[in-house]
């Protein structure tokens, strides 16, 4: 299969596709992404997923263009992989060619999409807490923007250690999220997820579970009871709902407890049915 992109309203092969050196979303992170599950050519929950792309924008002061030609762009690239399983959708905005420095320039926003195929993530994950924080009060606070550089640090400091997940707190020091998952722990039988407030991004998979599984609950979490968990799952669009076997070298619930865990078996089975009854909830 040849990769390709949709870059400005034209699809090409990946080798072509480039963007200029003054681009804003390159030269300061000035743009705006999302990434989504697709199956067979059709991507899970776009409408949830543009809303938020939507929000972030809306966050950053950056103008979309119309909704039907973003949705030009996803289609284009989902058709290449219509006989694939399971790919990943990633569609990327950025305020184009600007001046060096903060301020935007005037000209059109750059655009473009791709759809890889990817193989599900079955494996349970291996996490552990990162040094540094969320900042739950920041201009950027639940925003999905292209300035990643943050997770870039900290995923790589998980994988010197030989895990694949990094976990943070915020500033409070309560537990946040991942370097791209929302983290949810299994506290006395009951599921529960870390609340906006916490500075997390809002997940589109993490919603789902929220409005999907019974007695799943938003509440803070301290570190300590992420070390006291019985079990700790992860959460995102292309992970869907993932157990997690240790978090800083110990397995929640003790050596012996099973990874997937019960409470984490019965959400994941949950959100495989309903997702499968609805490709865009």
């Amino acid at each position: 299969m040849t990769a390709v992109v949709w870059l400005n309203g034209q699809l090409m092969p990946v080798e072509q596709a480039t963007v200029g050196v003054t681009d804003h979303g390159l030269t300061v992170g000035d743009g705006v992404f999302e990434t989504a599950k697709v199956i067979r050519g059709v991507p899970f929950a776009l409408s949830r997923h543009l809303a938020r792309l939507h929000a972030s924008a809306a966050a950053l002061g950056l103008p979309l263009p119309a909704e039907g030609y973003l949705r030009e762009a996803i289609s284009a690239v989902c058709a290449t992989v219509a006989d694939v399983d399971l790919a990943r959708l990633r569609l990327t905005v950025t305020a184009g060619p600007g001046p060096a420095g903060s301020a935007r320039g005037e000209g059109p926003p750059t655009v473009w999409a791709s759809a890889t195929p990817t193989s599900p993530r079955t494996a349970p994950e291996t996490a552990i807490v990162v040094p540094w924080r969320r900042n739950e009060h920041g201009a950027l606070t639940g925003v999905k923007t292209t300035s990643y550089a943050e997770n870039v640090v900290a995923l790589a400091a998980a994988r010197a250690a030989g895990v694949g997940e990094a976990l943070l707190a915020n500033t409070a020091g309560e537990l946040c999220e991942g370097t791209g998952t929302n983290v949810f722990c299994v506290l006395d039988g009951v599921a529960a997820t870390p609340p906006l407030s916490s500075g997390c991004l809002g997940g589109v998979t993490r919603a789902l579970v929220l409005a999907w599984c019974a007695g799943v609950v938003e509440r803070p979490l301290s570190l300590a009871d992420l070390a006291r968990a019985e079990e700790v799952f992860l959460t995102s669009a292309t992970r869907e709902v993932h157990a997690v076997a240790t978090v800083d070298g110990r397995r929640p619930g003790g050596p012996d407890a099973p990874v997937p865990g019960p409470v984490t078996a019965a959400i994941a089975a949950a959100f495989t049915a309903r997702a499968a009854e609805d490709p865009d909830p």
